[in-house]
């Protein structure tokens, strides 16, 4: 990031393809996100951080907001909100420039462009900010850098673009993750559609986000990419297996068939209380839900034959993913809205696909379900090649 010195030689200029003001964060929230967005792709390849102030008139003076806890943390919440992808690497600061105090956020660069926000790609030259052209998308999928990637999106070295399903691309991915105006301008082939999506490198190999999100096999390049569902008559291993399944295929089918397989096996007596009479299943479908999606999305792929696993016991439910916690995640904070992301282009492509509806909130909303639901509070276990969590029915 920006030294001090730096950050107040930006403020003190003029704007530019650095550097944005704006007087607060309640009346520019979007503008702020497009210009982080610009930021992040870096068209003028400066290859060093863009700055937007928040608290600066257009001229140059405080605006004389109050820069509160409050507003850093909705600041910092625009990185993983959903809206900016894949996600843009930024930091959020109180300064002080000349007595004014005003929220600075920092951008640096991604190695991944085209970043977009909401399916469009903003970009900035001098003090233009605009919608890049299909000519400006092209140079910013030049400057991809495939060095020290995700494992995700890395490109698969045996796979090819026939291991792909381009229907299902052409007509479910590319119009949730692009704007209708840009689909209608655009002219670029379905292969130059992959490669600005990140799906396929530069030598047209399918990333291995590709072959999880649009892959016929996935499994034939990673073995471990599946739902192993168990169950059981007992509260043991041991004990009589009722139901078991694998399912395969990509994460946004796997989702769909173990959401439907759950909602088979939940039970739903009438709870009588009171004067009235309401319908409590012995599971909350939205926990489970939520518990198997974090799995899928979090998981290990790289290195691990390992499902995911749900095992379902006469008095229990337990959803295991290979892979511990990552980054600054820890026990603590993965209850605190705290986000790292192991798979991050895996997680755009569920956020485009509407699998996941909002980051950094579903494991929240997991143990809400489960509170309302009258469930007693969820049991984790965090391991260093494993994650945990079991749910008990309502009592």
């Amino acid at each position: 990031m920006l030294t001090a010195d730096e950050v107040a030689t930006l403020f003190r200029d003029m704007e530019s393809d650095r550097a944005e003001r704006k007087r607060n964060y309640q009346e520019a929230a979007d503008k702020i996100r497009q210009a982080i967005c610009a930021y992040a792709n870096d068209l003028p390849d400066h290859r060093r951080p863009g700055v937007v102030f928040i608290g600066q008139e257009d001229n140059g003076n405080c605006s004389g907001i109050n820069v509160d806890d409050e507003l850093l943390k909705n600041l910092g919440g625009l990185r993983s909100d959903g809206k900016i992808l894949p996600f843009p690497v930024m930091s959020v600061t109180r300064r002080e420039i000349d007595g004014c105090t005003v929220a600075v956020i920092e951008v640096l660069p991604s190695t991944q462009p085209p970043v977009r926000l909401d399916g469009r790609t903003w970009i900035r030259v001098g003090p233009r900010r605009a919608v890049a052209t299909v000519e400006e998308e092209r140079r910013l999928t030049e400057k991809q850098v495939w060095q020290n990637l995700t494992f995700d999106a890395r490109p698969c070295a045996d796979a090819s673009l026939d291991d792909l399903d381009l229907h299902r691309f052409e007509t479910e991915y590319v119009p949730s993750a692009t704007s209708a105006e840009i689909r209608r301008e655009n002219g670029r082939s379905t292969e130059e559609k992959l490669r600005a999506l990140r799906l396929i490198s530069r030598d047209g190999r399918p990333t291995n986000a590709a072959l999880l999100l649009l892959g016929k096999e996935p499994r034939e390049y990673l073995p471990g990419a599946y739902i192993q569902f168990l169950r059981l008559d007992g509260p043991e291993l041991v004990d009589p297996i009722l139901d078991q399944k694998e399912i395969g295929g990509t994460v946004p089918d796997q989702v769909r068939q173990i959401e439907e397989l759950m909602r088979l096996n939940l039970r739903t007596p009438a709870a009588i209380g009171g004067a009235k009479r309401r319908q409590q299943p012995d599971y909350p479908a939205e926990a489970l839900e939520q518990l198997i999606r974090n799995a899928l999305l979090h998981r290990t792929y790289d290195s691990s034959t390992m499902p995911v696993k749900v095992y379902w016991y006469s008095n229990r439910i337990e959803i295991m993913n290979p892979g511990g916690l990552f980054g600054e995640v820890n026990p603590d904070t993965i209850w605190q809205n705290v986000t790292a992301y192991r798979n991050p282009l895996l997680a755009e492509g569920l956020k485009s696909l509407g699998v996941v509806e909002r980051f950094g909130y579903g494991l929240m909303q997991a143990r809400r379900a489960v509170k309302e639901n009258g469930n007693p509070p969820l049991a984790t276990q965090f391991e260093a090649n494993y994650t945990l969590f079991k749910v008990e029915p309502a009592r």
